[in-house]
């Protein structure tokens, strides 16, 4: 019911723009998050927003250069992402909860959803 998209191969600096597409429901209630998951490390959320975009958390590791947006019109999620580094390099995760434990960077709860994961790569 989640969908992340919009991963690829870039060089250190460039920016991309993951969405996260929602079907099935209106996710216009739930917190929406980004998490991800390099090779060898555990998951780690990366921002979270509420739902109605008034609210956002971010990881230290990415404030000032990734931005959580969505478009409840369009039952989705972005992640706006510049200034890339290769250690931004990992599969990235879309995630959406009523509750608001994505605002406190944690995963959601057991009634939460995860979505498939789209690969982003930074060369140095």
């Amino acid at each position: 019911q989640l969908q992340a998209y919009g991963g690829g191969l870039v060089q250190a600096g460039d920016s991309l723009r993951l969405s996260c597409a929602a079907s099935g429901r209106t996710f216009s209630s739930y917190v929406m998050g980004w998490f991800r998951q390099a090779p060898g490390k555990e998951r780690e959320a990366v921002a979270a927003i509420t739902w109605r975009g008034s609210s956002t958390s971010y990881a230290d590791s990415v404030k000032g250069r990734f931005t959580i947006s969505r478009d409840n019109a369009k039952n989705t999620a972005y992640l706006q992402m510049n200034n890339l580094k290769p250690e931004d390099t990992a599969v990235y995760y879309c995630a959406a909860d009523k509750s608001t434990r994505l605002l406190s960077l944690l995963p959601p709860s057991e009634l939460g959803y995860w979505g498939q994961g789209t690969q982003v790569t930074v060369s140095s």
